[in-house]
């Protein structure tokens, strides 16, 4: 009889409990190619990925033909892991197409690419006003002619709180934990912890130092380093399910709800 396989604190992957319950790389391909066709960019061939971590949506970019993408992190050991499981997704042709290159995302310089990445809320880890330009210039200079940077935020009132939230997956628990937050600065630290069903945890799976930007100014910041139109795009709400849908709108004003998850495009 097949023993039932019952995943612990103890046989775990964090990247990939992160992916389960944070990150949606199909949809986020989608969205690229979606802003692309919308704003009439092309075709997006090559995009690149800045605070990349385990690489998950680069190398969901790479199982379409032709398409390559260069992945930015500072750290080479998750750099190492990104390989190790790309490895395991995708083909060794599409592997020649995935660059994984170490570097901080802040200055670092490669190929001009059609896309610039930097998602969940990764460039929050830039707390000065002068040093989150920096970036964005970066990013403008890294692309092609017809270029697109796209970014995420999250806001609202919670936003600014001192609160933690789980989410129920199958095998396990997501908690999100925003542990600290300065409002003189706008600084936060926040925790990713994983429970399991067996009552075992993994405390503290990612630690987050961020400054909490608004969209006011992040918009003041890309326009400020040279990019010529900055679009929000804010989660719609499905009726019917009572819920958050899958479907992000172009929205010039928005609700002050309690948190919101929005996308940031940035044309060149």
């Amino acid at each position: 009889m097949k023993r039932k396989y019952t995943l612990t604190a103890k046989n775990a992957d964090i990247y990939d409990l992160y992916e389960k319950s944070v990150q949606s790389v199909e949809f986020e391909v989608e969205f690229i190619n979606k802003m692309f066709k919308k704003n009439n960019r092309g075709n997006c061939l090559d995009i690149r990925e800045d605070f990349c971590s385990s690489a998950f949506i680069s190398t969901e970019w790479v199982k379409t033909k032709n398409k390559k993408a260069y992945a930015i992190d500072i750290d080479k050991n998750v750099l190492k892991i990104a390989l190790t499981k790309a490895k395991k997704r995708i083909s060794t042709e599409q592997l020649n197409r995935l660059f994984l290159i170490q570097g901080d995302s802040l200055n670092k310089k490669n190929k001009k690419v059609n896309c610039v990445l930097a998602t969940n809320f990764s460039y929050w880890v830039f707390k000065e006003r002068h040093t989150l330009k920096k970036y964005f210039l970066n990013s403008l200079k890294n692309l092609k002619k017809n270029g697109i940077f796209i970014l995420d935020a999250f806001g609202g009132y919670e936003a600014h709180q001192e609160l933690e939230e789980k989410t129920k997956h199958k095998h396990f628990t997501y908690v999100w934990d925003q542990n600290k937050f300065n409002p003189i600065n706008n600084h936060m630290t926040c925790y990713i912890h994983f429970e399991f069903n067996n009552g075992s945890k993994i405390k503290k799976a990612f630690r987050y130092d961020w400054r909490l930007w608004s969209l006011p100014e992040i918009t003041e910041c890309l326009k400020e380093v040279g990019f010529k139109q900055v679009d929000i795009y804010m989660q719609g709400w499905d009726k019917k399910k009572n819920e958050e849908s899958d479907k992000f709108y172009s929205v010039k004003k928005c609700d002050a709800d309690a948190g919101w998850i929005g996308y940031i495009v940035a044309l060149k």
